[in-house]
């Protein structure tokens, strides 16, 4: 009979499930864990440096923590904070809206300045799960806004759930600007938040095109929840300048990348 840790057994995989038992219990330890996936504490502590050595656990003498993180700053603060390359990416994503389109916005500060600067005249269906974004695009009298409701998080300041699911999973549009927590070559697409995992994959699944639009301080970096690997992504815009990592890996999986000068 097949063990019901079999699927543990992959190391990716487990390390995911280690993520979500932190999240739910706050603290995790290694032995506890050893039973759990019915692997030797070597490897779990393996797993744990792993973890830690990707920022995404704060390793304790026996187990791990939640890494800290900055929660004082809420989403209207970090608006207040947008950079001019944040803008700049967000007028060049503008531009690949055509008329006619149904185009998918997720939440985030970068997707509400792609909306504040779609052009004025536009003629569009726009579907969001942002009251924020919701908002902006009601401004443009060319633009039919559907609004996903649902459990507002405040902190994305954007609704989840299953009506919100539901709705966003009976669209076939023909673009997504999807929102970006982090973007790693091999990792794939991630996020802070473990509730945006359903909506945000089914916003990948019910657009034609996928645009992601981030600041190059993104790409490299691992939140502890996978959306989905790189390739659902067709294009990605981004800053030219990169402090660290190579803009190669993400071309070589058939992404179109367009670097904007700061």
């Amino acid at each position: 009979m097949r063990s019901e840790h079999s699927l543990a057994e992959l190391p990716s995989l487990r390390r995911q499930k280690i993520l979500l038992l932190l999240e739910r219990d706050g603290k995790v330890m290694a032995a506890q864990l050893s039973q759990h996936f019915a692997v030797s504490e070597d490897t779990i502590r393996r797993d744990l440096a792993e973890l830690a050595s990707a920022g995404l656990v704060q390793r304790v003498h026996g187990g791990a923590l939640p890494r800290p993180r900055d929660t004082g700053k809420d989403y209207l603060t970090r608006m207040g904070e947008v950079s001019e390359i944040k803008r700049q990416l967000a007028q060049h994503a503008a531009r690949r809206v055509e008329d006619g389109q149904i185009v998918l916005f997720d939440s985030g500060t970068t997707t509400l300045m792609i909306a504040q600067s779609l052009a004025p005249r536009l003629t569009i269906t726009a579907v969001t799960a942002s009251p924020m974004i919701a908002m902006t695009l009601a401004e443009h009298s060319g633009i039919k806004v559907i609004l996903a409701g649902g459990q507002l998080n405040p902190i994305t300041m954007a609704a989840t759930g299953h009506e919100a699911l539901r709705l966003i999973q009976g669209i076939k549009a023909d673009l997504l600007f999807t929102g970006v927590c982090a973007i790693h070559p091999q990792v794939g697409i991630s996020t802070l938040h473990f509730d945006e995992l359903p909506l945000k994959q089914a916003m990948l699944d019910s657009a034609s095109q996928v645009i992601a639009v981030t600041t190059a301080d993104k790409l490299g970096a691992v939140e502890p929840f996978v959306v989905a690997p790189c390739n659902r992504l067709h294009s990605m815009i981004t800053e030219r300048y990169l402090a660290s990592g190579d803009i190669e890996a993400y071309r070589q999986q058939g992404i179109e990348v367009l670097q904007v000068d700061g």
